[in-house]
């Protein structure tokens, strides 16, 4: 049996909200029983982007985590209503029952990932399918994954090896992740690059007009003195260190030949814009 979900990559997503607005397209207005009744107009966003923005200055990231149902192996909204409102079909799709979770309030609050929504009209606590109509007609995709122009997400077979979701995740194992995995529900909506903190800056020569360094070698250390990473810097003079522990104290050290390093320690409570480290001649 087929065991459906999604990957998504947080570095191609855009933020274009195409995802969303396919979303409303399909099931505002439209009952597709026994899975779903339509969503209404306003107030839902069954796939919603959820946008981080670090850093500071000149040195700032923003990304957007498509967040939806995560269609949980153990979802803490099943125990939230009567028995059947919510239930977990054979293919992974976690369903609520349009009669029997009408009232049910409950299943709203139970959602850890805040992907639960009241229809007030209908009395329904309302979310994201899998657009399991869909899959149940035969369709090889589901909205959101069908009009995705970057190829942010990748429906599919999680257990088929030969899908092209599951070629991906074998792919990218060690980038594989899953959103908030300290809730434990195990879900089937798999993510890539979540943001992480980063240390950026750019290092100066101070004889050449403050002139940025391509070129430079910069080292980041733990503070035990150990080399956790180095790299270069870009034509303007530019560096950054990307998927850093939060809580923890950095030391960055900044060299070019003929010149004497540079050292400045950080401590990591956020991503950080360390400014300029400005080398100076040797003699």
């Amino acid at each position: 049996m087929a065991k459906f979900g999604i990957a998504i990559d947080i570095e191609k997503c855009t933020g274009c909200h195409s995802c969303f607005l396919a979303c409303k397209d399909e099931f505002c207005g439209n009952d597709y029983l026994p899975n779903s009744a339509a969503q209404p107009e306003a107030g839902h966003k069954w796939i919603r982007l959820t946008e981080v923005e670090q850093g500071t200055g000149s040195k700032v990231k923003v990304d957007y985590i498509p967040v939806m149902c995560q269609h949980c192996e153990n979802p803490p909204c099943a125990s939230a209503g009567p028995e059947g409102s919510v239930y977990r079909r054979e293919d992974g799709i976690v369903i609520f029952d349009p009669e029997k979770a009408k009232g049910c309030k409950a299943i709203v609050n139970s959602c850890p990932y805040r992907a639960v929504f009241w229809n007030e009209e209908k009395q329904l606590p309302q979310k994201c399918t899998l657009c399991a109509h869909m899959i149940d007609s035969g369709e090889k995709t589901v909205r959101c994954v069908e009009v995705c122009p970057t190829g942010a997400l990748v429906f599919g077979d999680l257990e088929n090896p030969n899908s092209e979701i599951a070629k991906l995740l074998a792919e990218k194992q060690s980038k594989i992740e899953l959103y908030k995995p300290e809730i434990g529900t195990q879900p089937a909506i798999k993510y890539m690059n979540l943001p992480k903190p980063f240390i950026a800056g750019e290092v100066l020569l101070s004889n050449i007009s403050d002139e940025c360094v391509n070129g430079a070698t910069v080292i980041l250390k733990a503070a035990d003195g150990k080399e956790v990473a180095a790299t270069k810097t870009n034509f303007f003079g530019d560096f950054e260190f990307r998927n850093l522990a939060l809580n923890t104290e950095y030391t960055i050290v900044a060299s070019n030949d003929g010149y004497k390093p540079q050292e400045i320690t950080v401590k990591m409570h956020a991503s950080q814009n360390v400014g300029e480290l400005v080398l100076r001649p040797l003699a």
